[in-house]
């Protein structure tokens, strides 16, 4: 196991919910990153199963935080700012690639590995231990500092926990059951992720062509909305939709086509058709952006 790629366990969205079967933690806004401990070296694996070792210079020692000769952990790697994760941060270290850059960053943008769970420790596996066997053997074989820290838990709360974590601005908190396994590169009802989400109506100022099973309709919508100070671009949504929303969008577009943008600011798009801006969705968002636009949007319905 220590020297292959492993894809990590994944969760599905929910509502937030108590339940004496759950422990709840944070939902940590960074990269999910699989930590390798093998002889007294390391090797860091992201989501996608890329080797990103390199890429965090000021995490090469961390090994020395765990009483394990070697070891597989789960965890996110975060850049913390007044305790809290700042993704966009952490963002400025994942697009570098040269070296002299790296180094620089990594005493600019110090990052911390939030560990959470344990998948295997000198030569035994625990994926099939209950969560709550696999919590208490990696606090045993953790030491924190300001490179490693544990992610702690709340027992059966989770909604009092999702209140809190949303007031403190956080990204929202996760759900596990906890005599769950680990399932190495499954989603899983075990694991349930409960984030805040925003809810704008937006107007529909463009559409990008489909493809695949989504011939002959649409791919994503362009969205903007009328501000005070004038028209706002708000970026592409491309899921929520139904087969039948797919298909009742699209006859309504087709009749509201324009050669030129519709309104004013739009940025240059490639390969979208602009319609006049007469429908309106409602879009749910994660958040916006520093330019305005939706992070992680949904089609939620055609608005009146």
């Amino acid at each position: 196991m220590l020297d292959a790629k492993i894809p990590p366990m994944l969760a599905y969205s929910s509502k937030p919910f108590d339940s004496p079967r759950h422990l709840f933690e944070i939902k940590w806004d960074g990269a999910r990153c699989l930590l390798f401990i093998k002889d007294g070296k390391i090797r860091l694996q992201s989501r996608r199963l890329l080797d990103i070792t390199a890429r965090y210079p000021d995490l090469a020692d961390i090994h020395r935080q765990f009483k394990a000769q070697n070891a597989i952990l789960d965890g996110e790697l975060v850049a913390l700012r007044e305790g809290r994760a700042d993704f966009r941060k952490l963002q400025q270290r994942e697009q570098l690639a040269d070296a002299m850059k790296i180094e620089l960053a990594a005493r600019r943008i110090p990052v911390t590995y939030m560990v959470f769970d344990l998948l295997y420790l000198n030569g035994r596996k625990y994926i099939n231990l209950p969560l709550m066997e696999r919590k208490q053997a990696l606090r045993e074989i953790l030491k924190e500092s300001d490179r490693v820290l544990e992610s702690r838990y709340i027992l059966e709360k989770g909604k009092s926990f999702f209140n809190e974590a949303v007031a403190q601005g956080l990204e929202g908190v996760m759900g596990k059951a906890m005599g769950s396994p680990y399932l190495i590169g499954k989603r899983s009802r075990h694991w349930l992720k409960v984030k805040p989400r925003g809810l704008m109506t937006c107007h529909i100022v463009g559409y990008s062509p489909g493809r695949g099973s989504r011939l002959p309709s649409f791919g994503s919508l362009a969205l903007a909305t009328r501000e005070p100070g004038g028209w706002v671009f708000r970026g592409m949504v491309g899921s929520g939709f139904s087969a039948a929303e797919l298909e009742e969008i699209t006859g309504r577009l087709k009749a509201l086509r324009t050669e030129e943008p519709p309104v004013p600011g739009l940025p240059p798009l490639k390969g979208v058709t602009w319609v006049s801006p007469e429908l309106k969705c409602i879009v749910t968002y994660q958040e916006l952006t520093p330019r305005g636009h939706f992070r992680a949007p949904a089609f939620v319905r055609v608005a009146p």
